[in-house]
């Protein structure tokens, strides 16, 4: 009797020590499922960890190497060379007036490479000077003499359409549109034509001010549902921006007219307006121009159905808004940059309305 009494104690013994040993071993495993849970929780998103660049003019955010040179191009804005190709794509566009009322376009590429830009026209000294300060090649098609001869001599890395004209490989003549107004840049040749020439296709840069998505949400200033800039009213040359408070986003308008894409006309839109006042200059007797992009200026930024009043100022060859001399963030996306005379001045050629 004494003897199985003896044995059972010990049998209870060992199932109790096989439990507490169960029980320690579960909360150990318990305790390491909660150590990973938090663990994981705080390490970084792997798809915000993959989007480790940002694309200098856009201030988006992406996974790819950023590493490709920005490529700005002459753009016409006649009324014959509309509606163009490529300007969606473009990351900023700067809009002068060329000669008389007409504008033209320097349009930068990097984040996004289209096949076909274009018509693409001739330089001018404040486009190329544009373009060298952004460290970017500068495509255009002709020039005047004197015009050549200082790209040359300032050592503006460029390509010519005049000397590749319609080879069929970077510029290709159309017919559905007559010369000047029918010179287009075969995108994809870009990089390769220009080492040819032994210029470097790549390139780092450091991006424009950004403001981060959640600062975003608390821009504040003015209505500014719709913006008109007026280059000339007789001819009209007018400039008009309309928000989409559905995408929270600018069209553009070129005399009442939507600007789209020639082919698959879709909209042009933007996510920052920045409108500069400077001096220009009538040069010439074909009207060219001086205008100066050095010594800052009252300007307008506009974004998110907000406008700004502040300065622009060129800053390591860049434009960019100031307020109190400190920087005015733009939002993430695409900005076009509307460059009007100081005479008759912003007050004059500018209208914003809600």
């Amino acid at each position: 009797m004494k003897k199985a009494l003896f044995y059972f104690l010990l049998l209870l013994m060992f199932v109790l020590l096989a439990a507490c040993s169960d029980e320690k071993q579960e909360a150990e495993d318990n305790g390491a499922k909660e150590n990973a849970v938090e663990e994981k929780d705080q390490l970084p998103d792997p798809k915000e960890a993959e989007k480790s660049n940002t694309f200098p003019l856009t201030g988006i955010k992406t996974d790819q190497k950023v590493n490709d040179r920005i490529v700005s191009v002459m753009i016409n804005n006649h009324t014959k060379a509309r509606p163009q190709t490529g300007l969606s794509s473009a990351d900023v566009v700067f809009e002068f007036l060329a000669e008389g009322k007409i504008t033209r376009f320097l349009a930068m590429f990097q984040s996004e490479k289209p096949e076909v830009v274009g018509p693409v026209r001739s330089a001018r000294e404040y486009y190329f000077e544009m373009a060298d300060r952004y460290d970017a090649l500068y495509i255009y098609h002709g020039a005047a003499n004197f015009v050549n001869d200082m790209i040359k001599k300032r050592g503006i890395e460029h390509l010519d359409g005049a000397i590749y004209d319609n080879d069929g490989h970077l510029f290709k003549r159309e017919s559905f549109r007559r010369a000047p107004h029918n010179s287009y840049l075969q995108f994809g040749a870009v990089y390769d034509v220009a080492s040819q020439k032994g210029y470097d296709v790549k390139h780092s840069y450091k991006p424009l001010p950004f403001l981060s998505e959640d600062e975003t949400k608390n821009i504040s200033g003015d209505e500014a549902n719709h913006v008109e800039i007026v280059y000339s009213d007789n001819p009209m040359e007018i400039v008009e921006y309309e928000y989409d408070e559905k995408n929270e986003k600018y069209t553009r308008y070129s005399d009442r007219k939507k600007t789209v894409e020639l082919n698959s006309e879709e909209p042009i839109q933007v996510d920052n307006i920045f409108i500069v006042e400077t001096y220009h200059e009538v040069i010439d007797d074909a009207g060219r121009r001086a205008i100066d992009m050095t010594s800052g200026g009252n300007g307008y930024l506009i974004h998110k159905g907000k406008v700004k009043e502040v300065q622009w100022e060129n800053r390591d060859g860049r434009i960019i808004p100031v307020k109190d001399g400190q920087p005015v963030e733009f939002v993430q996306g695409k900005t076009w940059v509307n460059v009007i005379p100081s005479s008759p001045g912003i007050d004059q050629s500018v209208s914003i309305s809600n």
